[in-house]
Order: C-alpha cells, then structure tokens, then sequence
C-alpha cells in the first residue's frame, strides 16, 4: 500500500510538471490543465481511500496484537496457578506417603511379632501337654500321691520365712518383657503418643540391645524424633539403625528417613541427596527406593550422578 501511495504522487508530480514544461495553445493548455486537474484529483481520492483502509487494517492488526498479548498473559497466569497447585500436591502428597510408610511399617512389624508370638505359644502348649502327659501316668508301682524317692516334702512357710521365689517369674527390678514393651510401643506410636512410645523403645534398646527388635526400637525412635522436628536427633537414631544393624529389615526405611531429614535441615540439601541415591544402590527394588526415586524427581535431580571428569 506504501508502494502504490508513492507512485500516485510521482504520477501527480510528472502531471503538473508536463503542464508546467509543455508549450501548448492557450485553448488546448486550458484544456490540458483540467484533464491534468481531474486526473490528480482523482489520484488524491484514491490516496485518501488507501490511507483509510491501511488506517482500517492497521487499527484491526493493533487490535489483535493486544488480544495475542492479554491471551497470553492470562494463559501464563493460569500456569503459574496451575504450577503453584500441583507443587501443593506433591508436598501433600510427600507428607501423606511418609505417614502412610509410618503405618505400613508398624504394621508388618505386629504381623511379624504375632507370628512370633504364635510360634512361641505353640511350643508352650506343647510343652505343656507334654508335661501333663507324664504327670498322668506316674511310674510303675507308684502308688498316687506317693512322693518319689529322694524328693523333700512340701513345708508350710512360717511367719517370718523368707519367701521363697515362684520358678519363670523374674526379681521386680528385672527387664521387662521384650514382646510386650515392643507391642506396647508399637500401639502407642500408632495412637500418636510419642513420649509414651519412646519411653517403651527406649526400654527395648536399653535391656535388649543386641536384639533385632532393638533396630526396629531405635528406627521409631528416630521416626518418633522426626515427627517432632528434631531432624538432628533423627540423624542420629537412624545412623545406629544403619551401623548397628544393617542387614535389619528396617535399614531401607531408616536410610529414607535420614535423607528427609537432611533435605528439611539447612545447607544439607547435598547430603540428602547423596542418601537417596545410596538407598537406591543399596536397596533398588524396595519400596523405599521408589519413594527415593520420586522425591528426587521432584527436585529435579538426576537419579544416578554425573560421572566426574
């Protein structure tokens, strides 16, 4: 449009310059001169109507600019929304998949205690049985309720004798029962009631260190610790689960949780990561492992390191 403007002015400028240059007749140059005047007439109107579309054109062409510019502005706000949503999800999301590992892990850890305990109870009936057994049949001879030789007759004890202790009752300042304070632990961390659980664990530990029981004590200590935002002492019950007891079945699960809580500590973000890969390494086929796989996923962190040069 540009182009056609320019060349009906240089038309418009020969025109006038030819009637300017041209000798002519005065009737004839008369006559020259209105033709000359009608045709630039006419190549102004022309002028003037393309100048009034390109005004048209230009106006519908800003228009659209401005349109493509509020579209995009608003497409780039309902991102950032939608970006801000789905990073509140994946904490949510972390948050609930860390209790629901809790609840999963105490779980198997009761089914593993009742087993135990059944096999135990198994043996005690038929120990039992065994016992009632030999005392229905009594040695040949025998006469019932004869004593056997050899064997010391029952005394009454009298006021002032020392009592004399019941067999498989253990002295009141013994240990406690190591199924029992590890169930009544179990129970209390399952009901939120971390200081009495604590208590119960560290009971365990304390009378049973050398136990396996005493890892998975000391792996909800440490979990008991994080939960209450003691990230530093979570660090180090999780370590005495992974030194003291490696091969327990809750190492993956406490490598996990000592990688949290190094990435929830300041200036640790380097050592939490180094965790999760280890887990990885070690244990590539637990759960734990999938967990360590998505968290640093969503710290876009590359699972397996770069190889140094």
């Amino acid at each position: 449009m540009l182009k056609v403007h320019k060349v009906c002015i240089r038309l418009a400028a020969t025109a006038f310059l030819a009637a300017a240059l041209c000798p002519l007749p005065a009737h004839a140059a008369s006559k020259e001169i209105i033709e000359l005047q009608t045709q630039v007439q006419q190549l102004l109107d022309m002028m003037q109507r393309l100048q009034s579309t390109l005004d048209t054109r230009l106006g519908v062409v800003q228009h659209l600019a401005e349109q493509t510019a509020d579209d995009a502005n608003r497409m780039s706000a309902t991102v950032n929304a939608l970006q801000q949503k789905i990073n509140a999800q994946n904490d949510a999301g972390n948050g609930k998949l860390d209790t629901l590992s809790g609840q999963v892990q105490s779980l198997n850890d009761s089914v593993d205690e009742l087993k135990s305990r059944i096999a135990k109870l198994d043996k005690t009936v038929q120990d039992m049985q065994a016992q009632l057994q030999s005392l229905q049949s009594p040695p040949p001879g025998a006469a019932p309720g004869a004593l056997t030789p050899g064997a010391a007759a029952p005394q009454e004890a009298g006021p002032g004798a020392p009592a004399v202790p019941t067999p498989g009752v253990p002295p009141a300042n013994a240990a406690p029962p190591l199924q029992a304070t590890f169930q009544a632990g179990l129970r209390d961390y399952n009901a939120a009631r971390y200081d009495v659980a604590a208590s119960e664990f560290q009971d365990v530990v304390h009378f049973y260190p050398l136990d396996e029981m005493a890892g998975s004590a000391q792996f909800y200590l440490g979990d008991i610790a994080y939960r209450k935002m003691k990230f530093s002492e979570a660090i180090k019950d999780f370590n005495a689960v992974l030194e003291g007891f490696p091969g327990s079945p809750k190492a993956p699960a406490a490598q996990l949780r000592k990688a949290f809580a190094l990435l929830q500590m300041k200036d640790k973000k380097d050592a939490g990561v180094h965790e999760l890969r280890l887990l990885i390494q070690r244990h590539p086929q637990s759960p734990e492992a999938a967990q360590a796989r998505t968290k640093l996923n969503a710290l876009a962190v590359k699972i397996t390191p770069a190889p140094a040069h």
